[in-house]
């Protein structure tokens, strides 16, 4: 077995292991779904194959919203554990220079760190923000958080700061206009794009769905 392979294997385990027992949309299931789908397109991309996998693995190894909105956590755990595997110290910062900018929070933000791996990691975790997954996602961590499914009188809004974002506890569908169905257009790599146009057209036939049954409609 290659030394790649060997450092990959050792941190799935890891990851396995950190977030057994967490909460259905960010469970190591998540982790996987990402780590496919950064794979896929990351053989469509030039970039460093090990930078993407590592990133994709540890890139919620620790979700900010789980830990009272702390954004440091995620990126020392990864840090300390790729210690532990002596990765080489450049590849180590660029895996958590991707955990630190890879969420949306609010997308209204400028960036300040951006790589083709990134991209594609990046890429990978909207893909599993959006479909059939995504509308699963939303709607586990909406009942987690004992949040309403939906309020027509609560409008979304769609010019949140971070820490609005962040604070937020407005109903899930608004979740769909004030992130997931802005995701199509925020996509980074061509297949990236690709794959988040047939997730999104689903999401809008949900959506018409949702409210023709919301109000007693066949």
């Amino acid at each position: 077995m290659e030394l790649q392979d060997q450092l990959i294997d050792a941190t799935v385990a890891y990851v396995k292991q950190e977030l057994a027992g967490a909460e259905g949309g960010h469970d190591w299931w998540h982790i996987y779904r990402v780590w496919q789908s950064a794979k896929h397109i990351g053989a469509t991309e030039s970039v460093n194959m090990l930078v993407v996998e590592l990133g994709a693995l540890l890139h919620d190894i620790a979700d900010s919203k789980f830990h009272e909105g702390d954004e440091n956590i995620g990126p020392a755990k990864a840090a300390a554990f790729m210690q532990q595997l002596q990765i080489p110290a450049e590849i180590m910062e660029h895996v958590v220079n991707i955990i630190r900018h890879i969420s949306f929070k609010g997308g209204n933000n400028a960036r300040t760190f951006y790589s083709a791996e990134l991209g594609v990691v990046q890429d990978a975790d909207r893909l599993d923000a959006i479909g059939a997954i995504g509308i699963a996602r939303a709607f586990n961590y909406g009942g987690f958080k004992n949040r309403a499914l939906h309020d027509p009188a609560i409008v979304p809004d769609l010019h949140m700061t971070k820490e609005a974002y962040k604070n937020s506890t407005t109903p899930t569908i608004n979740h769909f206009y004030e992130k997931l169905l802005l995701l199509k257009d925020r996509m980074n790599t061509a297949t990236g794009k690709a794959m988040a146009e047939e997730r999104h057209q689903f999401m809008e036939v949900f959506l018409d769905r949702f409210y023709r049954e919301w109000e007693g409609e066949k």
